[in-house]
């Protein structure tokens, strides 16, 4: 296991930081808007979110860089933007954290289906590696694959960002087939365990797809299939639109009652995604510390 990481679990269970989309968005950033781009035009209001985790209690924060492989930015004309917005991303997100939290570099997934042939391999490969060259440089603690719904896609971005020497998370979305444990490529919890481990992973997990209370299932099943450290972030429940905005149900308190659960099944890392906020991680820290 990565020092990195060693250090970290030293000190207990950790709490992760929560949503950056939706927060973004709260700020200003509109339906179909680059939020990569923020870390260039808006990088005060990307600060903002980052400082608020931070202040909320979260000893690990993301960047917003999910999207920041040549792929996705393309979409945007912004493939040439690639390094400058990685490095922005990791700088804002480090001056935020300084001496009180870690900073765990976000690689989503590019966007293209290798089963469509959308695209090879080998172009896969050169698109996460450019990422993850740019976020070592940029002095990140490590880098969180994340949101990975076809574990080839998921292996390729591991291959790459391994070879940076960063202590590295993969996380796929389990919210398909009848239990809700496997992803929407048909991908089982069996299988990521196995496969991860093999590609070096230093921690594995799950993010996105459902509420909390479907993570309990899925960690469970994980924790019986490998010795490394896990990683959990669930949606504040299911989105339902009213008045053509997306809104999230699931408050704080009910979100933090099932971190006790969560660390009896295994979790190591716990934080949230998809519409989650500093009030979140402050009731998970809450919990945690009682």
């Amino acid at each position: 296991m990565h020092k990195t990481i060693e250090e970290l679990l030293d000190k207990g269970p950790v709490v992760t930081d929560g949503a950056w989309g939706t927060e973004l968005m709260k700020k200003g950033m509109k339906a179909g808007e680059c939020p990569e781009i923020w870390n260039l035009t808006q990088p005060e209001k990307v600060a903002e979110v980052a400082t608020s985790y931070v202040d909320a209690g979260s000893r690990v924060i993301l960047t917003n860089t999910f999207g920041g492989n040549r792929f996705v930015l393309s979409r945007y004309n912004m493939d040439n933007k690639v390094k400058e917005i990685n490095r922005e991303g990791v700088a804002i997100s480090k001056k935020a954290a300084a001496d009180r939290a870690l900073v765990f570099a976000s690689m989503g997934p590019s966007g293209k289906m290798l089963i469509m042939k959308d695209v090879t391999e080998g172009e896969l490969r050169e698109a996460f590696q450019e990422q993850a060259e740019a976020i070592k440089d940029a002095g990140a603690d490590a880098i969180v694959i994340e949101t990975m719904t076809d574990i080839n896609e998921a292996l390729i971005a591991i291959e790459a960002a391994k070879t940076t020497g960063l202590a590295l998370v993969a996380s796929m979305v389990f919210d398909a087939g009848k239990e809700k444990d496997r992803t929407m490529m048909g991908n089982t919890i069996e299988e990521m365990a196995e496969k991860f481990a093999s590609g070096g992973v230093d921690v594995l997990g799950s993010n996105c797809g459902k509420g909390i209370e479907g993570f309990v299932p899925v960690c469970r099943k994980m924790k019986k299939n490998t010795d490394l450290p896990i990683w959990i972030k669930a949606n504040a429940g299911s989105p339902e639109y009213k008045n053509g905005e997306t809104v999230y149900n699931t408050t704080p308190e009910d979100y933090a009652a099932c971190v006790p659960m969560l660390i009896e099944t295994g979790a190591d890392f716990i934080g949230g995604c998809c519409g989650t906020n500093p009030d979140f991680i402050r009731a998970v820290k809450d919990k945690l510390d009682c």
